[in-house]
C-alpha cells in the first residue's frame, strides 16, 4: 500500500526532481538525460566473477543515476519506472543478437518487497519489456528466479565476500526450466552492478536448470549459425547502472 499511496501522491503533488532535487517535477530534462541510454557500454567488474555473462549497462552510477535509483526502490516513487525501464531496455539492446529475448529479474526479498510495498526490479523489468515491444523487439518477462536461502546484506562485504554470500542461493522455480528451453536469448536484469556476485549466481542457476542437451553460451558479439541456434542458448546481462571505472570504455 505505501508504493501504491507513493504514486498518488506523486500524481496529486509532484515534489523535485528525483535526480538533482530541482524544480517541481518528477525528473528534469537533465536527469532524464543521465538514463536515455546514450552512454550504454559493456561493464565488467574487477575482479571479474567466475561465470558472469557479458553485462551492458546503460548509465553510470552515481549522482542523478543514484538519486533516481534510490527513489524509485526505497521511496516508491513508481512514476519513475518509466524512465528507468526504457533505460535497461537500452542496455538489452546493447547485448546485441535480434529476435525475441526473455527478460529474467533478479528476484528480491519477500521481507523486502513487504517493507518497500513494490518489487522495484520486477517493475522496471516489466517496464523494460513494454518499451522493446514498443521498438519491435518480441520481449517477455520470466520471472522464475527465487532465493532458496536469504543471503546476509551484501553492504560492506568485498567482492570475495560478496560471492560466497550468494553463493547457491539461488535457483529456478519449479516450470520455469522448461519456458526457459523455449528461448534463444535470456537476459538477466538487475538495477544495478557492483562485483557481478549475483548475476553470477543468477546465471549458473539458469544454467544448472536448462534440459540437458541444452547449451548455454555467453554472448560475444557473434551470432550462432542457424544450426547453433537450435541447441544453443544466448545468456547475457543488463542492468540500468554500474560503476564507473567497470565500464571497458574507462579501462586501461
Amino acid at each position: 500500500m505505501r508504493g501504491v499511496w507513493g504514486e498518488v501522491w506523486g500524481l496529486v503533488l509532484p515534489g523535485s526532481c528525483a535526480g538533482c532535487g530541482e524544480g517541481r517535477m518528477a525528473l528534469c530534462g537533465r536527469c532524464a538525460a543521465a538514463l536515455d541510454g546514450r552512454g550504454v557500454g559493456r561493464v565488467r567488474p574487477r575482479p571479474e566473477p567466475v561465470g558472469l555473462p557479458v553485462v551492458h549497462a546503460a548509465a553510470v552510477y552515481g549522482g542523478a543515476v543514484r538519486g533516481v535509483l534510490l527513489e524509485h526502490k526505497e521511496r516508491g516513487a513508481l512514476g519513475l519506472v518509466r524512465p528507468l525501464g526504457a533505460a535497461l531496455a537500452a542496455a538489452v539492446r546493447a547485448g546485441g543478437e535480434r529476435g525475441a529475448v526473455a527478460l529474467v529479474p533478479m528476484p528480491s526479498a519477500r521481507r523486502a518487497v513487504r517493507a518497500r510495498g513494490h518489487d522495484p526490479t520486477l517493475r522496471i523489468t516489466r517496464a523494460a519489456a513494454g518499451a522493446l515491444r514498443r521498438s519491435g523487439v518480441p520481449a517477455r518477462v520470466l520471472a522464475v528466479l527465487r532465493q532458496r536461502r536469504t543471503p546476509v546484506d551484501q553492504a560492506g562485504l568485498d567482492a570475495r565476500e560478496r560471492l560466497a554470500n550468494v553463493a547457491g542461493a539461488l535457483e529456478v522455480v519449479e516450470g520455469g526450466a522448461g519456458l526457459l528451453a523455449e528461448v534463444g536469448r535470456i537476459v538477466l536484469v538487475d538495477d544495478l552492478m557492483t562485483t557481478g556476485a549475483s548475476l553470477a549466481e543468477a546465471a549458473r542457476a539458469v544454467r544448472a536448470a536448462l534440459p540437458c542437451g541444452t547449451r548455454s553460451i555467453t554472448l560475444t558479439g557473434s551470432t550462432p549459425s542457424d544450426g547453433e541456434k537450435a541447441a544453443r542458448i544466448a545468456l547475457h546481462g543488463a542492468v540500468i547502472a554500474a560503476s564507473p571505472d567497470s565500464f571497458e570504455i574507462n579501462r586501461n
